[in-house]
């Protein structure tokens, strides 16, 4: 099981950009989804995540600008990501709660993160 993310880059302040997360492999079921971010010399921390069934919990500081969705057909999740701020720069990260088909236990799987600059 994998997680390939895709979608960072360099945007101005008040930009937009999407990012996509395709989970692959020997996969049996996704619980939840999400998004994580780390900034230089700081830690980790929770951006979004999204339930399997669509139930969503946002970090304050993006509320009203990040939209989290997902595609459970496509195991994949997406970050819409709208007035960005040069503070919103950092390496994000996906996340999945996912039961290998030859695993009895749900566990935590990482993407390899993308980088988003806010930057004008």
């Amino acid at each position: 099981v994998q997680l390939q993310a895709s979608g960072g880059g360099l945007v101005q302040p008040g930009g937009s950009l999407r990012l996509s997360c395709a989970a692959s492999g020997t996969i049996y079921s996704i619980n939840a989804m999400g998004w994580h971010r780390q900034a230089p010399g700081k830690q980790r921390e929770l951006v979004a995540i999204i339930s399997k069934s669509g139930r969503i919990n946002y970090a304050d500081f993006v509320k009203g600008r990040f939209t989290i969705s997902r595609d459970n057909a496509k195991n994949t999740v997406y970050l819409q990501m709208n007035s960005l701020k040069p503070e919103d720069t950092a390496v994000y990260f996906c996340y999945g709660g996912i039961r290998d088909s030859r695993q009895l236990r749900f566990d935590d799987y990482w993407g390899q993160g993308t980088l988003v600059t806010v930057s004008s």
